[in-house]
């Protein structure tokens, strides 16, 4: 947007620097041309005034030599003529285009008033004719034919002069629009930046820029009371999740603790089957509530992003997790994995959302399934990390409801689990500002994809 605000300034800036400068260098280059109309005119006043006297040959022969004089010393050409057009006296030059008409109106009585406006790429000469006598006693013509590179040299310098002053004050004014254009663009993208952080879930996110119009600043002020109000309910919401979830973990214990004492005095029968379902209920109950004790804890952002190796993290997952598969007749393998691949993320995001897929793919891919794990670096510099698996998979249709909370597969109900464990993943990613996905792999199982952001300096080159 500041981008696009200093477009709009300078071209502002660039049509008035335009409209002023093209008129003052219009106007000098008019001046600069009747100056030399006024300059030419009154010599051929002199000479039209000597030829209307010339009588004798000693008159022809002082007004040869005034005119060639004069040719000589200005390069000009200088031809006097009678009123059949004859020459009489000439010198210098001959007059080019324009002569006729400058003759036409000279042998009428009228002088040449008008010359076209010199500019620095012409014309190169002009022509300007003097009656020689006046009204009805008209005997002739005097014709100038005007060099006018000298002219056209001080025009040059003017318009060099005026387009280097209209590029020195289009650069000031250039310097004062982007100072004004960052005064007035910083409180917006410090509220942007704010915005972008409060919505990836970070609530502490404010916007501190105290700059900018009055108008920037109150809405500054009315966005942090805003997020503080938000950020204060949300939080009472997750510490009642919390609290609630703790407090109910140590009775939730205890009923367990008091369901095996009874075990060994319940009699075989149906009542022991109910019982056994009765110790199941609560061990998942207290899962449920271990589950969302652990997504609270997720979302509360408490801890903010960091640098990790997420190379070394994948391959000590996999290790980890290496003798469990091996104990569920799974084949684990990390395949893939480039080297060097790190991320901008919450601590050991990597590590704990893969501990949620591949738990995810132990519970329910069958005994000699193969789950592959890889991780790449992306042309923007983020890391992705795929976990694969030849499970039976699931519909497309529910893949976008497996990341919700509480959520499984209608073919997976009886499958240990709260049904937290992707959307704990899922948080985690989304606080981290990256983004974890499900897909159908082929020909059948499930893929799971990672995405996560690189560091700041990896983002910069990329970008550059």
């Amino acid at each position: 947007m500041r981008r696009r605000l200093l477009a709009v300034l300078t071209v502002l800036m660039g049509v008035a620097a335009l409209l002023l400068c093209v008129p003052l260098a219009e106007g000098y280059a008019r001046g600069r041309t009747e100056h030399l109309l006024l300059q030419r005119r009154s010599e051929a006043v002199r000479f039209a005034d000597l030829a209307e006297r010339m009588r004798t040959d000693a008159d022809r022969a002082e007004l040869a030599a005034e005119i060639g004089r004069y040719a000589d010393l200005y390069g000009a050409g200088v031809v006097v003529v009678d009123t059949a057009g004859a020459t009489l006296v000439r010198a210098g030059s001959t007059p080019g285009a324009g002569t006729v008409e400058a003759r036409r109106r000279a042998l009428t009585g009228r002088s040449t008033d008008r010359l076209p406006t010199l500019r620095p790429w012409g014309p190169g000469g002009v022509v300007l004719a003097e009656p020689v006598g006046r009204d009805e006693r008209v005997s002739g013509a005097v014709l100038l034919a005007v060099p006018t590179d000298a002219a056209r040299r001080d025009v040059t310098v003017r318009w060099s002069l005026i387009a280097a002053g209209a590029l020195a004050s289009f650069a000031a004014a250039a310097l004062v629009a982007a100072g004004i254009a960052r005064w007035l663009m910083r409180p917006v993208l410090d509220l942007d930046r704010a915005v972008e952080r409060l919505a990836a879930g970070s609530l502490r996110a404010r916007a501190g820029s105290d700059t900018g119009p009055p108008e920037l600043r109150r809405l500054r002020r009315h966005f942090n009371t805003m997020a503080d109000a938000v950020a204060e309910s949300i939080g009472r919401q997750r510490d009642f999740v919390a609290d609630a979830s703790h407090q109910l973990r140590n009775p939730l214990a205890t009923l367990v603790l008091r369901l095996e004492n009874v075990e060994p005095h319940v009699a075989p029968g149906p009542g022991l089957a109910e019982h056994a379902r009765a110790l199941d209920e609560a061990e998942r109950l207290e899962e449920l509530l271990d589950g969302l004790l652990a997504l609270a804890r997720v979302e509360s952002g408490a801890a903010e992003p960091t640098g990790q190796d997420v190379s070394r993290a994948v391959r000590d997952r996999v290790t980890a997790w290496a003798p469990v598969f091996r104990a569920a007749g799974l084949d684990l393998t990390a395949t893939g994995v480039a080297d060097g691949l790190r991320a901008h993320a919450l601590p050991d995001a990597a590590g704990r959302i893969l501990d949620a897929l591949l738990d995810n793919a132990v519970k329910f891919v069958p005994s000699g399934g193969r789950v592959g794990v890889s991780a790449s670096r992306r042309p923007d510099g983020s890391t992705v990390v795929r976990v694969a698996d030849d499970g039976p998979g699931v519909p497309d249709e529910q893949l976008d409801s497996l990341l919700r909370r509480f959520t499984r597969s209608p073919e997976h109900q009886n499958v240990p689990g709260s049904g937290l464990g992707l959307a704990i993943a899922d948080e985690i990613a989304r606080l981290s500002g990256g983004a974890l996905g499900l897909s159908a792999n082929t020909p059948r199982g499930l893929v799971a994809h990672l995405r996560l952001p690189p560091p700041p300096a990896a983002r910069c080159d990329a970008r550059a």
